[in-house]
């Protein structure tokens, strides 16, 4: 005779998507990081929902994150692109300034 148990006692835990930071390289679950993407046009975004199609980039909510990867070309190989459009580009240095520095959280 089987026992019954309580809802959801019997299923195990679905494990935490993770995701690593293309700058810093530090593994974090997949909501914690910000998710660039390239859509099917070649433009690339900042994907808030984490949700849209197209191939996707991590980097941690820390600006010297964000400056490395588009200092060093690291956005352009983890997309796959040649060359950042001009527009994209300036959208994301001001997403860049307006993020938080890790330095200052630590103070």
């Amino acid at each position: 005779m089987k026992r019954s148990q309580p809802a959801g006692a019997g299923a195990p835990a679905r494990p935490v998507p993770r995701r690593t930071c293309i700058a810093c390289r530090i593994v974090e679950g997949k909501r914690a990081l910000l998710r660039l993407v390239r859509d099917a046009e070649g433009r690339v975004s900042l994907d808030r929902t984490g949700k849209r199609s197209g191939r996707g980039a991590y980097l941690c909510a820390a600006r010297e994150c964000w400056e490395v990867a588009l200092r060093r070309g690291m956005l352009e190989r983890a997309l796959r692109i040649d060359r950042l459009n001009e527009d994209d580009r300036a959208a994301l240095i001001a997403s860049a300034a307006a993020m938080p520095s890790r330095t200052s959280e630590n103070d």
